[in-house]
């Protein structure tokens, strides 16, 4: 089960804009996705899901855990890994 953690650099956190692309990415893998807010101590969510994501409320600075299990599970997570890294496809 691949675990990752991230601190989220994009301006608005992951709302909005950002959740939403996180959760259309987390769908398309067949794999089960789990995040929380490490910045405040959050239970794992469904990262399927745009309002469990929302719910966490990570801003700009705060860190993140994934963790993916199942098919496809590492690729899931590298996927999600790029994302974030791109900082969500915005400058």
């Amino acid at each position: 089960m691949p675990v990752k953690e991230f601190t989220i650099q994009h301006e608005v956190g992951l709302h909005a804009r950002p959740a939403s692309k996180f959760v259309q990415l987390a769908a398309s893998f067949p794999c089960d996705i789990k995040i929380c807010n490490l910045t405040t101590d959050s239970k794992m969510v469904n990262a399927k899901s745009v309002l469990s994501v929302l719910t966490l409320g990570v801003n700009q600075g705060h860190q993140i855990r994934i963790e993916t299990n199942g098919e496809k599970a590492e690729e899931a997570a590298e996927a999600l890994a790029q994302l974030i890294a791109d900082n969500f496809g915005e400058k």
